[in-house]
């Protein structure tokens, strides 16, 4: 499997889950992606001629979408995480990698069915390609850090980035929480301001950057977000294959 055009990734009960083929296609995701957002319409950017576009309809209704950029260490510098973030550790890691971006579901879709066939399609793809690595950006509403400190500092505690991958600061503005969250978390608040996507990457054994950009343009906090597929729980895989059956 290749980032080919017309191609159905995965079909599951009502749920289809494909590449777009079209413009039309590339236009409505755009659009999910700016109410999901709430960006201008039709938010887009140079990396989307760059990327593959996976849907996710429910019957004819495109219910999510997500973006995947394949790379290798020595050209992480032109993934969309580097211009916020200084990856030149990644440049050595062997293997395949796949930016992830732009992931959001339709407020009005059933949450749980979209996103496991959106895991699923995903997971076919890493499996037919070797993907070694999946990356991207994590985000938090909003850019005031204070509301989100239980759960950095369950970040700091448990899922920071090995050292040897561990992204260094080169956006503008940031928030270091590595350094300056000093608390006792608490759990069960932390886990309640954690973007669902990320606690699915945390779940996966993902690892995270030991800082977040303030990026006013999408009024969000993001971390630099990194799961190493060889490091994914067994059980956690079992589960993503069964999607597929």
């Amino acid at each position: 499997m290749s980032l080919e055009r017309d191609m159905v990734l995965l079909e599951k009960g009502r749920h289809r889950a494909c590449i777009a083929t079209t413009p039309g296609e590339l236009d409505a995701a755009r659009a999910l992606r700016s109410l999901c957002f709430g960006l201008a319409q039709g938010d887009s950017d140079s990396f989307d001629a760059l990327c593959a576009h996976v849907l996710v309809y429910e019957d004819d209704a495109l219910v999510c979408c997500f973006r995947m950029l394949p790379l290798s260490g020595s050209d992480i510098s032109k993934s969309y995480s580097a211009q916020f973030y200084d990856l030149s550790a990644l440049e050595g890691f062997e293997g395949k990698m796949v930016e992830l971006g732009r992931f959001c579901v339709h407020p009005d879709a059933a949450q749980v069915d979209a996103v496991r066939v959106a895991w699923g399609a995903m997971t076919a793809y890493v499996d037919a390609n070797n993907v070694r690595l999946l990356f991207g950006c994590s985000s938090f509403a909003g850019t005031d850090p204070d509301v989100y400190r239980d759960a950095f500092a369950v970040l700091k505690a448990r899922h920071l980035a090995p050292q040897q991958w561990q992204p260094r600061a080169k956006a503008a503005s940031v928030f270091a929480y590595s350094a300056q969250v000093r608390r006792k978390p608490d759990l069960r608040r932390a886990m309640q301001c954690m973007p669902p996507l990320l606690r699915t990457y945390l779940m996966m054994g993902g690892w995270v950057s030991d800082h977040a950009v303030v990026d006013h343009d999408m009024d969000t906090l993001h971390v630099f977000t990194g799961v190493e597929i060889d490091a994914i729980p067994p059980v956690r895989k079992r589960l993503l294959r069964a999607v597929l059956s």
